[in-house]
């Protein structure tokens, strides 16, 4: 069921800072809390694991610093694909993860991350705050334990680095690709061996010749991380990630015990951090851009040949995992539903300006 402007401000925990500080104010008795937040990613990359600090940050300024989260980066506690373990076990309280590193627990994982050919980050947004996106996750999400509240995202991803040119389906057969969630099962229904590989161990792989190439997140993070050096070519789009969302898993008897002023305080940092990331990244992305075209960086966007038959392979997935798989249904018949009024929205408006605008630029005198 879809919420309304009201519901969500109640119940999703869409509390200005100022609100929450006020509240916690006026209860001069709650107690201290230490909470701590295992991370998926390393310090390195900071404005993915940036999300986790600005969300402790923001709870601390909101409580007086009553309540302290501190951020632990992938392997201080635990390795990066063992986030949501460490809470649903209770070594941690919360960690900020990628849900769709989990999609071997269940496929339904995805949705709270991205699905390949889905939804653009303003669209996920849409979906989970007001179209019921966030109810739907969280059912899903007590069978392990834990809540999950949106916690940043990187906007549509590139399309990865190739060590050689992909000019037809023909060149996808063999190829060894690192890639995270169902966009590697999509792949290997085209013939790549997909490959799920933590951020730190993408480029010793790929300049050993254990991977062939390897997706990552878009040009700031993946000049950082050196792939151009061994890998020259760099696609796009990244289908497979037309948003990616990060979430903070909160297990769910840690989440009952605060207080409700420290829950309000969470909920707007977390909301803040979701937001303040894509604005991060669309600044950042451009400049790193040029400088990797600058480095002789060859761009190319995949053929039409291949990104047709990676939507059919996909879509292909969608109903061969709904037909077998309960939780997945539930969620995906609703979100295909969302998908395809708010496309049809979009076309009118969006696409038709970004068509011109995009293609069109203005001269300059």
């Amino acid at each position: 069921m879809a919420l309304n402007r009201r519901d969500f401000l109640a119940g999703a925990g869409v509390v200005s800072a100022a609100a929450a500080t006020q509240a916690v104010a006026q209860a001069p008795a709650l107690p201290n809390i230490k909470w701590r937040c295992t991370s998926s990613f390393p310090k390195s990359l900071d404005t993915i694991y940036g999300g986790a600090e600005t969300l402790a940050k923001r709870v601390s300024a909101i409580t007086g610093g009553k309540f302290q989260i501190q951020v632990f980066a992938a392997g201080e506690i635990v390795p990066p694909f063992q986030a949501a373990d460490a809470v649903q076990n209770g070594t941690v309280e919360c960690c900020h993860t990628a849900s769709y590193y989990f999609v071997g627990k269940n496929k339904t994982f995805a949705f709270d991350t991205t699905l390949p050919f889905g939804l653009n980050q303003r669209q996920q947004n849409a979906w989970i705050y007001y179209g019921g996106g966030l109810q739907l996750v969280r059912e899903f999400f007590k069978e392990f334990g834990f809540i999950s509240f949106p916690g940043g995202n990187t906007g549509v991803q590139m399309g990865g680095w190739w060590k050689k040119e992909v000019k037809s389906l023909a060149d996808l057969k063999g190829v060894k690709f690192r890639i995270a969630g169902l966009g590697g099962e999509v792949l290997s229904r085209l013939g790549v061996v997909p490959q799920q590989l933590p951020g730190g161990d993408i480029f010793p792989a790929l300049e050993r010749g254990v991977i062939d190439g390897a997706e990552w997140v878009g040009p700031y993070d993946d000049e950082k991380l050196g792939f151009y050096k061994v890998a020259p070519h760099y696609y796009y789009p990244g289908w497979w990630e037309s948003n990616s969302m990060y979430s903070f898993y909160v297990g769910q008897k840690e989440w009952d015990k605060l207080p409700k002023e420290y829950q309000a305080a969470f909920e707007a940092a977390a909301y803040e951090a979701n937001l303040d990331m894509m604005a991060e990244y669309d600044f950042k992305n451009p400049t790193a851009l040029r400088s990797l075209v600058s480095k002789g960086v060859k761009l190319h966007s995949f053929p039409l040949e291949v990104m047709k038959a990676a939507q059919d392979a996909a879509f292909d997935l969608y109903a061969e995992e709904s037909a077998k798989n309960p939780s997945f249904k539930k969620i995906y018949e609703p979100w295909l539903k969302f998908r395809e009024d708010l496309y049809a929205w979009h076309r009118v408006a969006e696409q038709t300006y970004s068509t011109f605008s995009l293609g069109n630029p203005p001269k300059r005198k």
